[in-house]
């Protein structure tokens, strides 16, 4: 018990006759304090007294789909600092192949008590995958934020990036440049940011895009390689991409090729994640308002665990072009 005050004093920066108080319940401490005493307790692992264990914990789950995608690490850090503001400790929460489910992520935040949690891309994107768990999270009314896509049947506030106005911009540069036969590389077929694209694309191309002109992956550098060396297959020569590691892909499938990237075949990422202006040719791509959307998705968190209503409808943030060195006025044939 001593060991336990000495740790928990140590972390807030108080007295061990203040954790004392805390933990016994008693008065004569600020709520400020109170707080900080027993997210400090769930942070090192204590179980909280008897009588505290109905109040939810300071912390909220931060659940991320992978890290090897340069744009969560990003998110997550903008993520992480608001919430340390509001005096809220993230539980980071990455999947990998193999590894703990996002159900079994939830199931341990719950076991937590977290205030909340913050899904930044996940299986809510994914029109086709289980959802039991988010319905989980609704029925026990933890504030919950979305980041990426809205899950339709389910009243969750949702952050987005506009993916159409995204695929639009993409569009209308690689047309600009005098590309006719321009494919598309998206995600799989349920992802609900994927289908905004598409449907985008058809509207860019003034009703159709052709079949053979669309190739789906996941969303991995090996992926956006398979994908665009099939449309390179059939003679595209501007590729727009649904993620930067899949523009990548694409710009080693067309070296693979012998194919020079802006020369030959032009490229277009998304995200404009860390690294894209080092890359060879630096990489023209849709940056997404990373640090606006982070921000925003813990507001309308912190709104919820204080009982504020928010607005249960998605916010979308206008995404910018980012003209670099894989993008060029179309080849003479």
């Amino acid at each position: 018990m001593t060991r336990r005050l000495a740790q928990v004093a140590k972390k807030v920066g108080v007295s061990e006759a203040t954790v004392s108080r805390v933990l016994n319940d008693k008065p004569g401490v600020s709520e400020a304090t109170r707080q900080s005493v027993l997210s400090a307790l769930d942070v090192l692992g204590y179980e909280r007294p008897t009588q505290l264990r109905g109040e939810r914990a300071r912390l909220v789950g931060l659940v991320l789909p992978e890290l090897q995608n340069p744009i969560f690490p990003a998110f997550a850090e903008v993520i992480g600092g608001a919430l340390a503001q509001q005096g809220l400790t993230p539980v980071l929460c990455t999947q990998t192949k193999g590894g703990v489910s996002e159900a079994d992520y939830v199931e341990l935040l719950l076991q937590q008590q977290v205030s909340g949690v913050v899904f930044a891309g996940g299986l809510f994107a994914q029109a086709d995958a289980p959802h039991d768990h988010y319905r989980l999270l609704a029925e026990r009314n933890i504030p919950v934020v979305l980041i990426n896509a809205p899950i339709p049947d389910l009243d969750f506030p949702c952050i987005a990036c506009d993916d159409a106005v995204a695929l639009e911009q993409s569009w209308r540069h690689l047309v600009s440049l005098g590309h006719e036969r321009i494919g598309l590389v998206l995600g799989p077929g349920d992802h609900i940011p994927s289908r905004r694209r598409l449907q985008a694309a058809v509207r860019a191309a003034g009703g159709s895009v052709r079949d053979e002109f669309v190739e789906r992956s996941m969303f991995s550098l090996e992926g956006g390689q398979a994908a665009a060396s099939r449309l390179l297959e059939r003679g595209v020569t501007g590729i727009v991409c649904a993620s930067d590691p899949l523009a990548l892909g694409a710009v080693r499938a067309a070296r693979r090729r012998g194919l020079h990237v802006p020369h030959d075949v032009s490229v277009v990422g998304y995200d404009d994640s860390a690294f894209m202006t080092c890359t060879e040719p630096p990489l023209t791509t849709v940056r997404q308002p990373i640090e606006a959307m982070g921000r925003a998705a813990v507001d309308l968190l912190c709104a919820q665990i204080q009982g504020t209503e928010v607005p249960h409808r998605e916010l979308l943030f206008e995404p910018e072009l980012v003209v670099r060195g894989s993008t060029a006025q179309v080849a003479a044939r």
